[in-house]
């Protein structure tokens, strides 16, 4: 394998640069996406907001595990969100230390974020990652403690010819080397010459570039980037998912990651790749809004109407849109099945709600027939 100079064996290291003429349209595109986000937001009342918040953070919990290859119950850390944030689910799932460390991490990281970033708050979060009783401690793993004197490499491809992807900075000087960090994601904070969105994008690149724990490094990187947005906005609830868009496009993560990390000081392709990644997180966050949004005001404009629990239910599906709902409307089979009801049955709700102006009949007809959301406004104020 050919020698490779590591960005943190670069004369002048972290002293990071970047093309702010390359930058600038993406970091205004952010910059408006998050004030449109935060105003959308605005305009709901605050159950809506809460559960807003809880599926963006459960799904920033999953998909951030989901990275680095594990899968979660995600029942599981839904109830322990939804039961320290307040919200009262339906049916509630039975709760594990793990889903409670998880927890616990997310929403330290988001609603203290006036509280001080130092090492034994970074030491707690890794124990929360790791409880002794989740049984996660399959190998000699050292927990709230940074990592051992062995080489720390990313690597793949076979034994006898292996890939090195990423190798971090040799152990001895990693304490000056987290407390370098530390000390300018405090410093950094009050920089006005900075932009909070382009900090949080090197607050990223240079802690996951230092790899100071054994393993966990990934998902605590991107807690402290969800702190440090969470600063930028000084708002704790969270409407949107960095881990969920880094999700979406792993591939293109870890290779921008490889490649800057093999490159020189300037990190202009890393904070690109940041900030396009986080404006597509407003946006879909903004979208989802807008559909919790949409469905309040359907259930807010039709509050008279007496329907069964399966006709709700239903609606709700279709109100919800995206992958849990029915984009091309829905068949009376469909109906029966979401339901659980005869065909006879199905037939007749549906009738009732086309009736009643809360569905309306899509073209087509016979066997074929489907239905969707009424958007006439009929019936709308009965």
């Amino acid at each position: 394998m050919r020698d490779v100079t590591w960005i943190w064996q670069q004369e002048g290291w972290p002293a990071f640069r970047w093309r702010d003429d390359v930058l600038a349209p993406l970091l205004r595109a952010c910059q408006l996406a998050q004030g449109r986000l935060l105003g959308v937001a605005g305009a709901a009342d605050a159950d809506t907001d809460a559960r807003v918040e809880l599926d963006a953070l459960l799904q920033n919990i999953v998909t951030s595990s989901a990275i680095e290859g594990e899968a979660l119950n995600v029942g599981s850390v839904r109830s322990s969100l939804a039961r320290r944030l307040g919200v009262d689910e339906e049916t509630a799932s039975r709760t594990s230390a793990r889903s409670e460390g998880l927890a616990e991490l997310m929403l330290d990281a988001t609603r203290r974020y006036d509280d001080e970033l130092d090492l034994g708050r970074l030491l707690r979060w890794h124990a929360l990652l790791f409880p002794p009783e989740a049984g996660l401690l399959t190998r000699n793993l050292r927990v709230a403690a940074l990592r051992g004197d062995e080489p720390m490499q990313v690597v793949s491809g076979r034994l006898d010819r292996p890939r090195v992807h990423f190798e971090a900075p040799p152990r001895e000087g990693l304490e000056q080397g987290v407390a370098a960090f530390l000390a300018w994601f405090a410093a950094s904070r009050r920089d006005t010459s900075l932009d909070p969105l382009l900090r949080a994008g090197v607050a990223h690149f240079w802690f996951v570039t230092l790899h100071p724990f054994d393993d966990g490094n990934g998902r605590l990187t991107r807690a402290l980037t969800d702190l440090a947005l969470a600063q930028a906005e000084r708002q704790a609830i969270r409407f949107y998912t960095m881990s969920s868009s880094i999700l979406d496009d792993r591939s293109g993560y870890y290779a921008v990651l490889e490649a800057s990390q093999k490159a020189g000081l300037d990190i202009t392709p890393w904070l690109e790749w940041f900030l396009g990644t986080l404006l597509r997180s407003l946006e879909k966050a903004r979208g989802d809004i807008d559909r919790v949004l949409d469905k309040s005001r359907f259930w807010q404009r039709h509050r008279a109407q007496e329907l069964s629990a399966e006709q709700v239910k239903v609606l709700n599906r279709l109100l919800d849109g995206g992958e849990r709902g029915f984009a091309n409307g829905i068949s009376a089979s469909q109906y029966q099945a979401v339901a659980r009801v005869s065909k006879a049955t199905a037939t007749r709700h549906l009738s009732d709600l086309l009736e009643k102006g809360l569905v309306e009949r899509l073209q087509g007809g016979g066997r074929s027939t489907r239905y969707r959301i009424a958007t006439t406004g009929a019936g709308s104020d009965a």
